[in-house]
């Protein structure tokens, strides 16, 4: 990909999309990584820059970087601090307002980057972060870690970015482990999973609404197949058996007609789940 590109295209994007340089967060201390110079290139450099070995960057370049990515093409100056308010009154006497650096690729582009990284939570890496009802794009990294100019041997830097929702993102996270114990050396592994936890508590403190439209999961070994609850009302309790094989039945009162059932039609219950129909 990086011969395909050329050094000039690959620097060129890395150089607009902020990584070398500092974000300008109000945060002390901040670094610019590491990007080799463009006269200093070669063929080797080119290919370990496209790989991503042999350059470094920070937490914070990546997430600036990825939201300009997903959210239509703009790069935009990172801030921590939203307001500043006076002491006595609690009145805001400076707000922070976004700052666009520049423009970084087209919508078009970021649209197909959007579906991408959707791609991969669904049927790549990212399958353990998968939430049932919500859109999430995300991408695995692992960082071989350096030290004395040396690559050392099984100690890496696990990572991970999601995205939620994808076809319209709110949110961003990036999430890191350093040097993970027994486990396999996989980010696959490592950070998906507890990047779904963290994305479960973004979504409710966000009030981001389930979508009907999520790419579907490749199914694992290990997953339970979920299915489309159907609408059982008004059926009578043997009708009612039979287009629920695939869960399992908790009948409250002793009719022989169903006149409520719990979960809804139209949601989705992993295979032999608990449904549980009100009878008159």
């Amino acid at each position: 990909m990086g011969q395909l590109l050329g050094k000039q295209t690959l620097f060129s994007y890395i150089d607009k999309f902020g990584f070398g340089q500092q974000t300008g967060i109000d945060l002390n201390g901040e670094g610019k990584g590491i990007i080799f110079n463009l006269n200093q290139v070669g063929n080797v450099e080119l290919a370990t820059t496209a790989f991503g070995q042999g350059v470094s960057v920070t937490p914070i370049q990546q997430v600036a970087a990825v939201s300009a990515v997903v959210n239509g093409g703009t790069l935009y100056e990172p801030y921590i601090v939203k307001s500043i308010s006076e002491k006595e009154t609690n009145s805001i006497i400076q707000k922070m307002k976004k700052k666009k650096i520049r423009k970084v690729i087209s919508k078009k582009t970021s649209r197909i980057m959007r579906h991408a990284l959707e791609s991969v939570v669904a049927k790549g890496g990212g399958k353990s972060a998968y939430i049932e009802g919500y859109r999430i794009g995300g991408k695995t990294g692992t960082a071989q870690k350096v030290q004395n100019g040396v690559y050392l041997v099984g100690n890496y830097i696990m990572s991970f970015m999601a995205v939620v929702p994808s076809n319209d993102p709110q949110a961003v996270l990036y999430l890191a482990i350093d040097n993970p114990k027994n486990t396999a050396l996989l980010s696959s592994y490592t950070t998906t999973p507890i990047a779904r936890r963290i994305l479960l508590d973004i979504i409710d403190a966000l009030e981001i609404e389930k979508q009907d439209k999520e790419m579907a999961k490749d199914l694992e070994w290990s997953d339970i197949p979920t299915y489309k609850v159907p609408n059982v009302v008004g059926k009578s309790v043997e009708e009612a058996k039979e287009k629920l094989d695939k869960f399992t039945i908790e009948y409250s009162g002793n009719g022989k007609k169903v006149v409520a059932q719990s979960p809804e039609a139209g949601e989705k219950l992993e295979e032999q789940g608990t449904i549980r129909l009100l009878l008159e």
